[in-house]
């Protein structure tokens, strides 16, 4: 293949043969299959290094995508490291980046202010709240989180509410909710981050000049993870390709992990059809592991249906054989770990160079109460220790008062969890009266739920509640006890609304496995209720 100058030889130093095949393909849209470890991110840079050394293309003619800040980042360090160019002003960034510079540019024609806010996950839950309110609607029936998850999903889709069919009374009402929360955001100048999306690709569609300048602009469309694309993203990006435009697609739908928020590994297969894709470069040397790991997930992938397909390798050498241990139960799992990690300690491998990884966060809690048992350190990344996780610690006051009412720092932490409609103000007379009437609180819930007097219908049902838990507790076993904590308490229903809810589940599940053990201790001399032992 010949390369147009000595310049754009020395950017394709060091490239694989299927590495350099991908970085110089003529313009034509193309996927790249990059296999773990195969050095995608390095023929991306490359690629757009060399697109722009050759002169087919100048560096505000191109637009890359990523999904992480980090990742843009990192190639417009690369990008600068390469060649001396001025990055600044490229259009290269995530999705939600990009598109906000886009509606920042056009922001009258997109029917936003010059000023309008961004909205975070947590911005956006408030303002759903504020909205339930302001409508009357329960927020027991339609949990804010559940509002947040359902709207955001319609927008993934490329839906507005008036497209969203409903079957049945509820999601009618989800549909109204989703409509006023529009028209809120539109009142008050702001947009969520679906929004951000959803908003521009409606600009492209409908405005042909607006569309038309920016796919004369970017020639070069190159697009890093395609795999976690979700359906609008992609229509998005067919906006922008247009029919004469150069999409380059980087992905691997072996790696396709997050279709639980959205992602659609069949937007690589329709990439092929809607873009005539006659360009399939697969990136298959692996630089990052020997090759007996890579033959076992070879093995293991096979089997699944409708791969692309492709065959990791590497000349790294075979490296230790990959040992399975099937253990009895997970105790002894966590056990075998544990023997294994003090033998690597007694030979001289340091702690701080083992690393451990599970499939749940549930599985966290049998592997950490070994290793505190052995008095190995150990630390827990990407997310808490198990006893200190927001769901098991909301368990946890529940158990505690069952056991004892009085204890204050459990009453306040579950009181209003799930949300009853008890809110500061409540909780702050509550407070009051407590240390009027040199009592607990519960025992200022009791009094307050007795007196008849309006606004302690959410006191009410709390008192009930603990009462009919305590009752049901009396006599039995931990384990029995945890099963009411989780249940009974609506943590279970509540979190089967969330979109992270089935890890917080499997970590409920988890504690009542972790109570097992205790079975044997009878409850039958707790602190009543009332406070009476």
């Amino acid at each position: 293949m010949d390369i147009p100058n000595t310049d754009s030889d020395s950017l394709l130093t060091g490239l694989n043969n299927k590495q350099l095949e991908a970085v110089t393909l003529p313009h034509q849209s193309s996927l790249i299959l990059a296999g773990a470890g195969s050095g995608k991110t390095r023929v991306l840079t490359t690629r757009i290094a060399w697109l722009i050394q050759t002169g087919q293309t100048s560096p505000m003619g191109l637009m890359a995508v990523t999904f992480t800040n980090k990742a843009a980042k990192e190639m417009l360090t690369r990008l600068t490291s390469m060649m001396p160019i001025n990055t600044r002003g490229m259009w290269v960034g995530t999705f939600h980046g990009l598109c906000n510079r886009l509606l920042r540019a056009h922001h009258r024609e997109a029917g936003l202010p010059s000023t309008f806010q961004i909205l975070d996950n947590s911005d956006q839950l408030s303002s759903i709240k504020r909205l339930l309110k302001l409508m009357n609607i329960d927020d027991e029936k339609f949990a804010p989180k559940q509002v947040q998850g359902y709207i955001n999903n319609c927008k993934e889709e490329g839906l507005r509410a008036d497209k969203v069919e409903a079957h049945d009374a509820h999601s009618q009402r989800l549909n109204e909710i989703y409509a006023e929360y529009d028209n809120q955001c539109n009142r008050e100048g702001v947009a969520d981050f679906s929004e951000l999306l959803l908003r521009c690709y409606e600009l492209l569609a409908r405005d042909a000049y607006i569309r038309e300048h920016y796919q004369s602009r970017f020639q070069y469309i190159l697009v890093d993870e395609f795999q976690d694309t979700n359906r609008l993203q992609y229509m998005w990006l067919k906006l922008l390709a247009g029919t004469s435009n150069c999409m380059f697609a980087v992905g691997d739908d072996d790696q396709s992990i997050y279709g639980f928020r959205g992602a659609r590994v069949g937007n690589m297969q329709d990439f092929e059809n809607d873009f005539n894709v006659q360009n399939i470069v697969k990136l298959e040397e692996n630089y990052r592991s020997h090759s007996n790991i890579l033959d076992a997930a070879n093995a293991i992938i096979s089997h699944n249906q409708n791969r692309l397909g492709k065959n990791l390798w590497t000349s790294a050498g075979k490296g230790e054989p990959v040992r399975i241990y099937e253990a009895y139960n997970d105790t002894d799992e966590a056990q075998f770990i544990v023997d294994e990690i003090k033998i690597l300690h007694a030979e001289g491998t340091s702690l701080g160079d083992i690393a451990m990884l599970y499939r749940s966060n549930a599985q966290s809690r049998v592997i950490e109460h070994v290793l505190f048992s052995a008095n190995l350190p150990y630390r827990v990344y990407g997310g808490l220790r198990f006893f200190e996780r927001a769901e098991i610690k909301h368990s946890l006051a529940y158990m505690r008062l069952i056991a004892n009412a009085n204890d204050d720092t459990a009453l306040l932490r579950v009181i209003n969890f799930p949300t009853r409609g008890i809110g500061a103000r409540t909780l702050e007379q509550l407070q009051v009266e407590a240390r009027a009437a040199d009592c607990s609180l519960w025992q200022a819930a009791v009094n307050r739920a007795g007196d008849g007097k309006k606004g302690v219908k959410g006191i009410e049902g709390f008192v009930a509640l603990v009462r009919e838990m305590t009752g049901q507790a009396y006599g039995i076993s931990l384990s029995e006890v945890a099963e009411i904590a989780t249940t009974l308490s609506g943590l279970k229903s509540y979190y089967q609304s969330t979109k992270e809810g089935e890890d917080r589940i499997e970590n409920l599940e988890e504690l009542v496995t972790a109570a097992v053990a205790f079975t044997n201790q009878d409850l039958g001399n707790h602190n009543n209720v009332d406070g009476d032992t």
